[in-house]
């Protein structure tokens, strides 16, 4: 009997092991959360549009700065995520605790202008490039895709319907598969990934705008937002200043989480600059004012159906990321305020909360009636981006590093080294755009 029992186990332990290998890719995929989406809404129409510049004006010459934003970014993105975990705050409301009410004030309200003038960006780029694959009126497609926003906004979970929206995105990687119809030069494409280069004023204002599409100041409030979502939606979950158990399984969870997202973000815009800098810059296209100038990039691997694959991109991130902007702006001004805050909330719940989103929304459509290009709106709108950051994340990096916030759970070492080199590096970019 002890015999069969020896040959037994073995085999179930085996068979064990070969189970846990074969669901550890489902296991992973379910570890991703606040982390992948705000990566996903990354990659936003004022991304795309950041990208594709850089690569018609300036080919390879600036994908270097995308290998520097990949860690900071992360690092950062980690900080935000860690100041809603370790809480259970968001980060306006942490703000309010660590800083000077008029500071966070006035931080807030750049946060707004900034995120409202995205909105309006990516609106106007939905409507556009709709118009430009079915015609008809852009404005009426803008407008339409602002109230459709609103209205999902308020009448269905957002986690619900970004599960849909992410799809859609998938088209970005478009610009992945369009590398493998292109002859490219790996040798420039090597110099550009790894040897910093910078040409003149305009260069230096694209790498503030790439610093700001990425390291964008609205991602830091939504992903520390999405934490605190985490645990109210989970009876069993703690903030982990009350349950320091918890620490490293959290951790070690949000850095898989983060590092993954921010890394598929950065795939992506790698692939755009890439893309763009061999079709349009080699053609002599250096400035894109049109969404069919973008969309000319994609006609190697789409053809006739560029336009529809670019406008699916758009469309795609747009919806996915334009509730992320309006409801970061939501958050940071309701958590400073003491209001409730949350997207899992009725109306009549937080009307504070979905008042912001709807003015967000609604005064970013007004943009679409400047008589500035929507592309080159997208772009701008990531140089503000930028700039704002600035001072925003060093408010992040005080709270994170402030132990009557964060208690014994205050950054150290690499976390806070990345998160305040990543203040350190916006600074200086802006500094230089504006010596310029």
């Amino acid at each position: 009997m002890n015999t069969e029992i020896d040959l037994v186990r073995p085999l179930q332990s085996r068979l064990l092991r070969l189970r846990s290998w074969r669901d550890r890719p489902f296991a992973l995929i379910r570890e991703l959360g606040p982390g992948l989406v705000t990566g996903a809404a990354d990659d936003d129409p004022s991304g795309i549009a950041t990208y594709s510049q850089g690569g018609a004006a300036f080919g390879m010459g600036l994908l270097w700065t995308l290998v520097l934003t990949y860690p900071l970014m992360s690092a950062v993105q980690l900080v935000s995520a860690h100041i809603g975990r370790v809480t259970g705050q968001g980060l306006g409301r942490c703000m309010r605790n660590a800083l000077w009410r008029p500071v966070v004030l006035v931080l807030v309200a750049l946060l707004f202008v900034a995120n409202t003038i995205n909105v309006g960006a990516d609106l106007a780029a939905m409507g556009a490039t709709t118009q430009l694959v079915v015609g008809g009126y852009a404005h009426l497609y803008t407008l339409g895709f602002a109230l459709l926003s609103l209205v999902l906004q308020v009448l269905v979970p957002y986690r619900r319907y970004a599960r849909i929206l992410k799809w859609m995105t998938l088209s970005l990687f478009a610009y992945v598969a369009l590398l493998f119809t292109l002859h490219l030069v790996w040798r420039d494409i090597a110099l550009g990934l790894f040897v910093p280069h910078l040409s003149g004023h305009d260069a230096v204002v694209t790498v503030v705008a790439i610093f700001g599409t990425t390291i964008s100041p609205y991602l830091f409030f939504w992903q520390s937002a999405q934490e605190v979502e985490e645990v109210t939606d989970h009876l069993d979950a703690h903030a982990l200043l009350e349950d320091e158990s918890a620490a490293p399984k959290e951790f070690a969870r949000m850095r898989f989480d983060t590092w993954a997202g921010m890394g598929l973000s950065n795939i992506v815009a790698i692939a755009i600059m890439i893309g763009t800098g061999a079709t349009l810059h080699l053609a002599g296209i250096t400035t894109i004012g049109t969404a069919a100038d973008a969309a000319r990039a994609l006609q190697p691997i789409a053809g006739r159906f560029a336009s529809l694959l670019f406008c699916f991109g758009i469309v795609g991130t747009g919806l996915l990321a334009v509730p992320v902007l309006a409801g970061s702006a939501a958050y940071a001004i309701a958590e400073a305020e003491g209001w409730e805050s949350s997207l899992g909330r009725r109306f009549s719940e937080a009307r504070g909360f979905y008042t912001v989103i709807a003015c967000a929304t609604l005064l970013g459509v007004a943009i679409d009636w400047s008589p500035l290009d929507p592309m080159r709106a997208l772009f701008w709108s990531a140089v503000i981006n930028g700039v704002v950051a600035v001072p925003l994340m060093v408010a992040l990096m005080a709270v994170a590093c402030s132990r009557r916030v964060m208690g014994v759970f205050r950054a150290t070492g690499w976390l806070a080294t990345g998160g305040w080199a990543a203040a350190a590096m916006m600074g200086v970019a802006v500094v230089l755009m504006f010596a310029g």
